[in-house]
């Protein structure tokens, strides 16, 4: 399943609990203005990194060969930064909307992805790229 739709397919989840088991949240002030920011900060960094990728044809889609190692733009901060852009873009929408329960169920999708997708996308990375990703990868963090 593709990343993003494993962040989508998590939020829906929460929304479903938030409207069964209303957490309280929509009672916070100033959440929804956070959220925004968080969303759009999000959503630039996610989006930025998927432009490069497709600028330069290689592909976004874990354990599939990368026809180039992509070190500028974002990647200069954080070696995953659509997961990162992702995260904070699900964390803003859950401000938006004031629910909580999607923000409980964030770390079971950050594990994942940590555990599961990104060392299957670096071992594709080592095989294709040694040394040069061995360099990348002492130099940047692999989230921020």
């Amino acid at each position: 399943m593709p990343v993003p739709w494993v962040f989508v397919l998590t939020y829906l989840v929460g929304a479903g609990l938030e409207h069964f088991l209303p957490s309280g949240a929509e009672r916070l002030h100033g959440l929804d203005i956070a959220g925004g920011l968080l969303f759009l900060a999000g959503a630039v960094s996610a989006g930025w990194g998927w432009t490069i990728f497709r600028k330069h044809r290689t592909t976004t889609t874990p354990g599939q060969v990368s026809s180039k190692l992509v070190t500028w733009g974002p990647y200069r901060f954080s070696r995953n930064p659509m997961y990162v852009g992702l995260t904070l873009a699900y964390l803003g929408e859950a401000g938006l909307l004031k629910q909580a329960w999607p923000v409980v169920l964030l770390p079971l999708v950050v594990a994942y992805v940590h555990y599961i997708v990104i060392p299957v996308e670096e071992a594709r990375l080592r095989e294709a790229f040694p040394e040069e990703y061995e360099q990348y990868r002492t130099r940047v963090r692999r989230w921020v």
